[in-house]
């Protein structure tokens, strides 16, 4: 199925996912029959770890292809990187995943603000 035209919206969900991050996962999937299109507002990554830095990727991942938004960034000891912020947002058509790859384990999360719609 095609993405839904965003014009003629007829629902709008608003969602937030969070993450430790570890290896390579999705933090937000849009499946490949879910008929709609997810808006993603925001992507927040935080390091909590107290001596360490920490470095993440994020990548579009679509047709066994990763897209980089950003590539191995590295996010200072206790504190906080904004990769997408309202204003510059991602549209994630069906079938498509928003990835992160941290790289160390238990040194970032992620917290994700996104839209469903149908």
């Amino acid at each position: 199925m095609a993405a839904p035209n965003i014009a003629a919206t007829t629902t709008i969900t608003g969602k937030t996912a969070v993450q430790a991050l570890n290896t390579v996962a999705a933090i937000v999937s849009n499946g490949s029959s879910s008929g709609t299109v997810v808006k993603i507002e925001s992507l927040i990554i935080s390091n909590i770890h107290a001596s360490t830095a920490g470095t993440v990727t994020v990548d579009l991942y679509r047709s066994s292809t990763a897209r980089h938004i950003c590539k191995a960034v590295t996010v200072p000891i206790l504190t906080s990187l904004t990769v997408i912020e309202r204003g510059s947002a991602i549209y994630l058509e069906e079938g498509d995943d928003l990835r992160l790859t941290a790289g160390a384990a238990s040194t970032l999360e992620a917290v994700c603000s996104y839209e469903i719609i149908s």
